[in-house]
């Protein structure tokens, strides 16, 4: 495969731009380098573009790579005929180069493998010749080994079933037909396996839709519902068009004694060896799409929220919301100093609201409080209405906002916020990571694990 080619025709870019960038990327530069340095080597490929093409690149070589390899096992076993080798270096993706591989593939001791030491091989050939004029029972009668372990005809006809079972699951083009279809028409189904829990897992007790269509968010949900054993997921897949495609795979000739036989063969190919692998290669490639997908988000969210515009030159007053232990106040000035720090208890159960007004009033006279950082956590309905109320009884003239709070109680009890504040308690350290990230989104932010932001779904069951 022409590497720089095919990167070039995908990518809708130049032959001469595709081999700039990868000279570029060889040499240890870093895709941001490399789209804001050397624009004029790369035609000023942008660092979506650029990035795209480091990932499609990595694919592509290590698909080359992995073909060598595949053909050189195959080599090895003298069985790499040039018709073969013609398939393999056409393959396009890893899962094709995989399934022209299977038949040669060194496998764990299988059914089939037991019938062709107990001398059955020449059995399942017979059987496949479909050229029977008699019952099987009486070829299979000359396979009966008590040496070999084969006790009875029937036996025999079992292990050369096994054998041809196992034939039809490693060709390649049966297996292309059968991810393709069960793609384009299948359903994916998840039930409850206990209906009367309560879980927030509900909305998938009883649930199904097409592959094709399954959103990301609900394939990662359906997931984790089943990693935590609430839920159990399958794919559902077009077993009868599946069937009677293998059958004619396999069946060229009626054959009253080989034709019956062969649809067995072809059945139990299909659900003990095709069907599982099948569906976990295609729950495979459904998650690893979905956790692109909810990463995109999350990148996309992530960035919006690191790049708001910091308010600068107030004092801010940030507010860590909170019921039993009391609201916790921090007051910092225009360059993120922290000037005090308090606790208030305006809210249930305490609800000392003069009291916790009166210090108000004191911290913003005394402090030249202009802005007030409410963060959104538990008790922030009711913490704003006792600023609301304040607000209007003082001459000040304050205002509030409400940010989101998460990752506050993280960074607050983290290593970096215990040597930055090491007097502080989680509380405080919160209150005034509250304040900072009105004053200066990205630089608060950045001290916090970006998966506890909570700007995404499901990033902690992404892969870190």
């Amino acid at each position: 495969m022409d590497i720089i080619k095919a990167l070039a025709e995908e990518l809708k870019i130049r032959e001469g731009q595709v081999q700039a960038a990868v000279k570029l990327i060889d040499e240890g530069n870093t895709i941001p380098f490399i789209a804001r340095y050397r624009k004029e080597a790369t035609g000023s490929l942008n660092d979506e573009i650029l990035r795209n093409l480091d990932e499609r690149l990595r694919y592509l070589r290590g698909l080359e790579e992995r073909k060598e390899q595949v053909m050189n096992a195959i080599r090895d076993q003298e069985k790499l005929t040039p018709e073969l080798e013609q398939d393999i270096r056409a393959a396009a993706t890893l899962v094709a180069v995989e399934d022209l591989y299977r038949p040669y593939k060194q496998k764990r001791r299988t059914r089939a493998m037991i019938a062709k030491e107990k001398g059955l091989e020449p059995l399942a050939d017979l059987i496949l010749l479909q050229m029977q004029k008699e019952p099987l029972e009486k070829a299979a009668a000359s396979y009966v080994s008590e040496e070999k372990g084969v006790k009875t005809a029937r036996e025999a006809i079992a292990g050369a079933m096994d054998i041809l079972a196992e034939r039809l699951s490693d060709d390649a083009k049966c297996r292309t037909y059968i991810r393709s279809i069960t793609m384009k028409e299948g359903l994916i189904q998840s039930e409850a396996k206990d209906e009367k829990a309560q879980t927030v897992y509900e909305t998938y007790y009883h649930y199904q839709e097409p592959v094709k269509k399954a959103a990301g968010h609900r394939i990662l949900a359906m997931n984790r519902g089943e990693s935590e054993k609430v839920l159990t997921v399958k794919i559902l897949a077009p077993e009868e068009e599946i069937l009677s495609y293998l059958e004619r795979q396999l069946i060229t000739r009626e054959n009253p004694y080989t034709t019956p036989v062969l649809k067995a063969v072809a059945e139990d190919s299909y659900r003990r060896l095709i069907g599982p692998s099948i569906e976990r290669e295609i729950r495979s490639a459904l998650t690893e799409k979905a956790e692109d997908g909810a990463i995109r988000v999350f990148a996309k969210n992530l960035e919006q929220l690191l790049m708001q515009p910091p308010i600068a030159g107030q004092v801010v007053l940030g507010w860590d919301p909170a019921f039993r232990t009391g609201c916790k106040l921090a007051v910092v000035d225009a360059t993120g100093k922290v000037l005090d720090t308090v606790v208030i208890y305006p809210t249930a159960p305490q609800k000392r609201v003069e009291e916790a007004k009166k210090i108000l009033r004191d911290l913003i006279a005394t402090y030249h409080v202009s802005l007030i950082s409410l963060g959104n956590g538990t008790a922030s309905r009711e913490s704003e209405q006792v600023i609301v109320e304040l607000l209007k009884e003082i001459p000040q003239k304050v205002q509030y906002v409400i940010v989101n709070e998460a990752g506050a109680s993280v960074y607050s009890a983290s290593k970096l916020a215990t040597e930055e504040f090491p007097s502080f308690d989680v509380g405080q350290r919160s209150a005034v990571s509250i304040a900072r990230r009105l004053q200066d989104p990205l630089s608060e932010l950045v001290k916090i694990d970006p998966k506890s932001i909570g700007v995404g779904q499901y990033q902690h069951d992404m892969n870190q």
